[in-house]
C-alpha cells in the first residue's frame, strides 16, 4: 500500500499502514485511503507535517479524489469523533494547534478513520484509512524535526 509513497522519498519509519518522511525543512507521517481509485482519480492521501524549527507542529491535509464543493468543508471522523476541515479544491487541512492535538490523540486511541466531502457535482466522496503503524510515525516526523540539520 504505501509503495508509491515510498518510491517518492526514502522514509525514516514504516510501522503498519504509515510511513514518516524526512524532506529536509519538513517532515510528514503519511498513509494512502483504502479505495484503489478510478483511472483518472489520484491516490486520496492524509498526511500530518512538522516543519524543522517552524511553525507546523502536526498540521493535518487530506488530498481528496476529486475537488470538493467549493465553500463547503470535509468532515473526517477518527473512531466516532467527527472533526470538520476547511476544503479548498482536492484538499482539506485542520483549522489549527488545538485540533491537531485533538486530531492526534484521536488518531492514537482509534483503529480507523473516514474522511467524507461532496464533490463538484454533489456526489458524496468518503475514503477510508487505517490508523495502525500512525503513533510511530507520527512520533518519527516529529522527532526527526526536532534534531537539526
Amino acid at each position: 500500500m504505501l509503495l508509491a509513497l515510498i518510491l517518492i522519498a526514502q522514509p525514516i519509519a514504516v510501522s503498519g499502514d504509515w510511513a514518516a518522511f524526512d524532506r529536509g525543512a519538513s517532515c510528514e507521517a503519511m498513509s494512502r485511503s483504502l479505495l484503489v481509485p478510478r483511472k483518472g482519480e489520484p491516490q486520496p492521501h492524509i498526511a500530518i507535517s512538522f516543519d524543522r524549527g517552524g511553525s507546523r507542529r502536526g498540521e493535518l491535509s487530506v488530498a481528496l479524489r476529486r475537488p470538493s464543493r467549493p465553500g463547503s468543508s470535509v468532515v473526517m471522523t477518527i473512531g466516532d469523533q467527527p472533526f470538520l476541515l476547511p476544503a479548498r479544491g482536492a484538499g482539506a487541512w485542520s483549522r489549527g494547534p488545538a485540533q491537531e492535538a485533538a486530531i492526534i490523540a484521536a488518531i492514537r486511541s482509534s483503529t480507523g478513520m473516514r474522511v467524507e466531502a461532496r464533490d463538484l457535482a454533489g456526489r458524496r466522496m468518503v475514503d477510508r484509512y487505517v490508523l495502525s503503524g500512525a503513533p510511530t510515525a507520527i512520533d518519527a516526523a516529529a522527532a526527526a524535526c526536532l534534531r537539526k540539520k
